[in-house]
C-alpha cells in the first residue's frame, strides 16, 4: 500500500478487556473512537479492533500492537503522557470498574499474525458493520509447549481448510512488562484465535464442521482438553463503527 504504515505487522499485541460500570460501555466507545485512535497511533501504535461483548453488557474488548517491546514502552509513554490522555482520559477511566485484565501476545507464527493499515480505518461517525468476530483463547501449563503446539501445527490448518482463514493466532508474550503503570496478568500461557464472519450463523456453521472433521474431533481436540488447565474462553464480539478488524 502507499500509505507508509508505522507499525507494519505489529509483532507485539494486548488483549485488554475492561469491566464497565453498568450502562456506561456506549459512552466510552464514543468517547474511544472520537479521541483515542489517531492519538494514539501518531504514536507509533496499531489500534486493531474495539469490540462490545455480546454476552455482557457491561464489557469493552479491544486490542492494540506495537513493532516490538521497546516501541510498545515508547508508545506507552508518549500517550498517557500526552494532551489527549491528559484531557479525556478521566472520563474514560470514570466509565471502569476493572482495566487489568490484559493479556501481552505475540503471532503464533510468522504467517498468523495480523495484516492491517490504519489507512482503511471507517471515519468518525461510521455506522458499527454487521460482522461477528469470534475470539477463542486457550489456557495451558506456564512452560509447556504442547498445548500452544496443537493450536498452530492441528487445528489451525483445519480452520484454514474449512471456512474463513483466522484474521490472528497469538501466544503469550513472555518479555517483562516494562510500562509499569498498566498491568498485564502474568504467569500466563495462552494461545487466542481470532476470525470474523459475515453473521454468528456462519460461525456457528463453521465451529459445526470442525468439530466434525475427524481429525479433530478424534485427535487435536482431546489431546487439547488434555493440555489445558482450563474450559476456554470464547468471546462474541461485535466490532465498533471504526475497528479496523470487522
Amino acid at each position: 500500500m502507499p500509505f507508509t504504515d508505522p507499525v507494519g505487522r505489529p509483532t507485539v499485541v494486548e488483549l485488554r478487556q475492561y469491566t464497565l460500570r453498568p450502562g456506561r460501555r456506549d459512552e466510552l466507545v464514543e468517547l474511544f473512537d472520537r479521541e483515542f485512535l489517531e492519538a494514539q497511533e501518531a504514536t507509533g501504535t496499531r489500534v486493531l479492533g474495539q469490540f462490545r461483548d455480546l454476552d455482557d453488557p457491561d464489557r469493552f474488548v479491544w486490542l492494540r500492537g506495537f513493532s516490538d517491546m521497546a516501541a510498545r514502552h515508547r508508545a506507552l509513554t508518549d500517550f498517557y503522557g500526552g494532551p489527549v490522555w491528559a484531557e479525556h482520559g478521566p472520563r474514560a477511566n470514570a466509565t471502569m470498574l476493572d482495566s487489568d485484565n490484559v493479556l501481552l501476545l505475540r503471532h503464533l507464527s510468522d504467517e498468523d499474525g495480523f495484516a492491517v493499515s490504519a489507512s482503511d480505518r471507517p471515519g468518525a461517525g461510521a455506522p458499527a458493520p454487521e460482522r461477528f468476530v469470534s475470539l477463542t483463547v486457550w489456557s495451558f501449563p506456564p512452560g509447556r509447549h504442547d498445548g500452544t503446539s496443537l493450536i498452530r501445527d492441528g487445528l489451525l490448518p483445519v480452520l484454514r481448510r474449512t471456512g474463513p482463514a483466522p484474521l490472528a493466532a497469538l501466544t503469550t508474550e513472555t518479555a517483562h512488562n516494562t510500562f509499569l503503570r498498566l498491568p498485564v496478568r502474568t504467569g500466563e500461557n495462552v494461545a487466542a484465535v481470532l476470525t470474523s464472519y459475515a453473521d454468528e450463523n456462519a460461525c456457528r456453521q463453521h465451529v459445526a464442521d470442525i468439530r466434525a472433521h475427524p481429525l479433530v474431533r478424534d485427535e487435536i481436540l482431546p489431546a487439547v482438553e488434555r493440555a489445558q488447565t482450563a474450559a476456554p474462553q470464547t468471546l462474541r464480539l461485535a466490532p465498533t463503527g471504526r475497528s479496523l478488524i470487522s
